[in-house]
């Protein structure tokens, strides 16, 4: 008789193209994951930024997939991880969480807050 896996979560894995850049900064980011957990009832913890904010110009990234803004918004139930290119206007997204939630939800939110086309839209359980 097999084990069945019981389900541990799921991620939402979600790529934008033909997005808003004035929407790839700090403060709209940090405006969309408070927003975006209020939504699909998640607790917010730490966040954590990658950017070239405060780099000298000399040494910011230029080329068109590592220029941009990276952060991690941890959840008390996992993760919500952004990468934003803005030579290429695409945003890069994945919300996995252990505790059930709208993926829907959070993909149409996603898309009207960066202005942009969903090109992936998938979701992973994890077992």
């Amino acid at each position: 008789m097999k084990n069945k896996l019981k389900c541990y979560g799921e991620e939402v894995i979600i790529d934008l193209h033909e997005c808003d850049p004035s929407t790839f900064t700090r403060r709209s980011i940090k405006k969309y994951f408070k927003e975006l957990c209020d939504l699909i009832d998640m607790k917010r913890c730490e966040m954590y930024w990658w950017d070239d904010e405060g780099v000298p110009k000399a040494e910011c990234q230029t080329l068109p997939h590592l220029a941009g803004i990276s952060a991690v918004q941890f959840i008390m139930t996992s993760n919500i991880t952004i990468h934003t290119l803005p030579l290429l206007r695409n945003v890069y997204l994945n919300i996995f969480s252990c505790k059930d939630f709208d993926t829907c939800k959070a993909v149409d939110f996603s898309k009207k807050w960066f202005k942009g086309k969903v090109v992936t839209d998938e979701v992973v359980v994890r077992k």
